[in-house]
C-alpha cells in the first residue's frame, strides 16, 4: 500500500491514457508562462467557458441567484462573468502550484493571523485548517505551506493518470496527502499535532451528511469536520484566501469556539457560516459551478433544471 506522503507509481503511457497525458503536458508547459500572460489568457479562457459551459454555467447562475437574492440582476450577471474569469485564471494558478514557480505570487503577499497557528503549534495541538473550494485554493495552499507544515485531504480520482498528477503535484509542497477514505491516517496525523487542510463545502453523496444552512439555504454537508475534531481534539481554524489584482491575501482566523459540541448539526452550521464569510470576501473566486444545493431535505431539488440565460 502506498504511504500517504508518497505519490502513486507513474501510470504507463498507453493509448487509453493519451488524452490525459497530453492535457497534463499542456498544463505543465502553461505553468511556466509569465504571470501576466497567464492572467490575460486565463480571462480569455473564462470568457470562452462562459459561452460553452452549458450545464455548468446554469449551475453557477442558479447558485448565485439563490445565495444573493438581495442583489440586483445586473450585479449577479457581473458576478457570473467575473467568476468565469477567475475560473480561467485559476487553471494557471493550479498549474503553477503543481509544476511552476510561485515567486511572482510572493510579491505583495500578505499573511494575517499566523499567530493562531504558532500558538497551537507550541501547544502540540492538531489543527484542521478549514477552507472552501476557491480557484485560489492550490496556489494559496502552496504559499501557506511555506509558513507551516501542512498536509491535505483530497478526493481520490478514478483515472490513474490524474490521481498520480494530483498527488505528485501537491506533494511538492504539502507534508502529506490523505485520500478521502483514509480517515485513520488523518486522525493519526491530527493526534500527533499535525496540521491538516480540508475543504468540506461540496455535496458528497454517500458520505455522512446533515443539512446545515449555507447562505440561508439548506445544504447537504459532510460531518467530517465535527467527527475529526471529536476524535482527535484538534482545533478547527478557518483559512481565508483571495487574490486582489496580482497579489494574494491569506488570513487565518481564530479557532472556532466551543468546537466540537454535542450537536453535529450546529457544528456543521458553524463551519458553513465560516465558509460563507469567506465567499462574501471574494465571491468571484468561489467555485460556483458545483451544484451545491442539488439535494434538499425533501429530496433532489429542481433548481438546476431552470433554462440557462445566454451570456451578455
Amino acid at each position: 500500500m502506498t504511504a500517504p506522503d508518497s505519490p502513486p507509481p507513474r501510470p504507463p503511457f498507453t493509448p487509453r491514457h493519451w488524452p490525459m497525458w497530453i492535457g497534463l503536458g499542456v498544463l505543465t508547459a502553461a505553468a511556466h508562462l509569465p504571470w501576466l500572460w497567464q492572467r490575460a489568457i486565463g480571462r480569455g479562457i473564462g470568457w470562452l467557458a462562459l459561452r460553452l459551459a452549458g450545464t455548468r454555467r446554469r449551475a453557477a447562475e442558479v447558485n448565485i441567484d439563490l445565495c444573493f437574492p438581495e442583489q440586483s440582476p445586473a450585479w449577479r450577471r457581473r458576478l457570473l462573468h467575473d467568476s468565469f474569469e477567475a475560473l480561467g485564471i485559476g487553471l494557471f494558478e493550479f498549474a503553477r502550484a503543481w509544476w511552476g514557480s510561485v515567486k511572482p505570487m510572493r510579491q505583495g503577499l500578505r499573511i494575517e493571523g499566523l499567530e493562531h497557528l504558532r500558538a497551537l503549534q507550541a501547544e502540540g495541538r492538531g489543527v484542521l485548517l478549514v477552507s472552501g473550494h476557491f480557484m485560489t485554493l492550490e496556489i494559496c495552499g502552496r504559499l501557506m505551506c511555506e509558513q507551516v507544515p501542512l498536509a491535505g485531504m483530497y478526493r481520490r480520482h478514478r483515472d490513474p493518470v490524474m490521481e498520480w498528477a494530483v498527488k505528485r503535484g501537491r506533494l511538492r509542497y504539502a507534508s502529506a496527502m490523505f485520500g478521502n477514505g483514509d480517515i485513520r491516517g488523518a486522525v493519526r496525523h491530527l493526534k500527533r499535532g499535525g496540521f491538516l487542510w480540508y475543504a468540506p463545502d461540496q455535496d458528497m453523496r454517500g458520505k455522512d451528511t446533515v443539512f446545515a444552512p449555507f447562505f440561508g439555504m439548506p445544504a447537504s454537508t459532510i460531518t467530517a469536520t465535527h467527527q475529526l475534531a471529536r476524535l482527535t481534539g484538534c482545533a478547527v481554524v478557518p483559512f481565508f484566501h483571495r487574490r486582489e489584482g496580482g497579489r494574494y491575501i491569506l488570513r487565518v482566523a481564530a479557532p472556532l469556539p466551543d468546537f466540537p459540541s454535542e450537536d453535529v448539526v450546529a457544528d456543521t452550521g458553524q463551519v458553513n457560516a465560516a465558509i460563507e464569510a469567506m465567499v462574501r470576501e471574494a465571491p468571484a473566486q468561489y467555485l460556483w459551478i458545483h451544484r451545491r444545493f442539488k439535494r434538499q431535505p425533501q429530496g433532489r431539488s429542481t433548481y438546476y433544471e431552470r433554462p440557462s440565460t445566454p451570456p451578455a
